[in-house]
């Protein structure tokens, strides 16, 4: 697991790294503390970023990110790191992207922790109090007015940060007022993996059903008595409309088509007999005629 915890100072970043560490076995990164061990061990980047400090210069983000390649390589590193104070800016959020991609690696989230700064600076004053009550040493930076100004920093440089890792999709915030324990469980929560929703089993289409009949499978509703009455009435009436149904389609149709038959054959023979009755009657009277006309020329002869 890779981590970059990102809060203003005071928001409690080192109390839930240490607890990050525990709980997964991995180690916590802080730049001030990996430039002084690379200085102390003299190594390359480590003598380089001695003389760019000794000349009372910033080191150089090619430097830092230098150093963190040397940590992140070394055994306990393996598992995972938290990173603390760094990237402060964006572009060191590229170079840090760049040295991970180089080696294969990604990070997993960053986590930043929501503070308001009103009650960070009411914190430091009650701190200074007390401190200087017991008779405590007050360190020179450990006052409103220094805090102040590296709220003002810190805000400035990751105000844009924190848009770029939303862009990258691991940006994650939690409310850094809340107590130890609180922001504790938050974390935790936001470094679960996401379960994958379950679809859902696609919905099968209910036949039609024919009038009065219910869809198979389907159990009926409780009805009241009078539900019952108007639904039994409904049955009788469709019941009704399916017989009357039933008895149209049961005639059968050749008979009709028979008796259609024999009435038009009926129809055409008496036609055809009235035909020929008159055409023997017309027959009948020319031969009268003539036989007439015959009587009358033998007796004039």
């Amino acid at each position: 697991m890779r981590l970059i915890l990102l809060g203003p100072p005071g928001a409690g970043k080192g109390t839930q790294a240490q607890r990050l560490v525990e709980k997964h076995g991995i180690v916590q990164l802080s730049t001030g503390d990996m430039l002084r061990a690379a200085v102390k061990a003299e190594t390359p980047v480590g003598l380089r970023a001695k003389d760019i400090m000794a000349r009372g210069e910033l080191v150089p983000d090619d430097v830092v990110v230098g150093i963190i390649e040397e940590r992140i390589a070394q055994p306990d590193a393996r598992k995972g790191f938290i990173l603390d104070g760094f990237p402060r800016t964006v572009a060191q959020a590229e170079a840090l992207e760049k040295l991970l991609a180089k080696k294969g690696l990604k990070l997993d989230a960053v986590i930043e922790l929501e503070v308001d700064d009103d009650i960070l600076l009411k914190r430091i004053e009650n701190r200074v109090a007390e401190m200087k009550a017991r008779g405590e040493a007050v360190r020179a930076d450990d006052n409103a007015e220094s805090l102040k100004k590296r709220l003002d920093a810190y805000h400035a440089q990751t105000a844009p940060l924190s848009h770029y890792y939303r862009k990258k999709g691991l940006h994650k915030a939690t409310d850094g007022m809340a107590s130890i324990d609180e922001v504790t469980a938050a974390i935790g929560n936001l470094l679960k993996p996401a379960v994958p929703r379950k679809k859902a089993p696609p919905r099968k289409r209910a036949a039609r059903a024919a009038p009065g009949r219910r869809p198979a499978g389907r159990k009926p509703a409780s009805r009241s008595g009078a539900g019952r009455a108007a639904s039994k009435t409904a049955q009788k009436s469709a019941k009704k409309a399916r017989s009357g149904l039933k008895k149209a389609v049961k005639v059968r149709p050749k008979k009709a088509v028979s008796k259609a038959r024999s009435a038009k054959s009926a129809k055409a023979a008496g036609a055809r007999h009235k035909a020929v009755k008159s055409r023997n009657s017309t027959r009948n009277r020319a031969s009268k005629a003539r036989s007439g006309r015959d009587r009358r020329l033998t007796k004039r002869r």
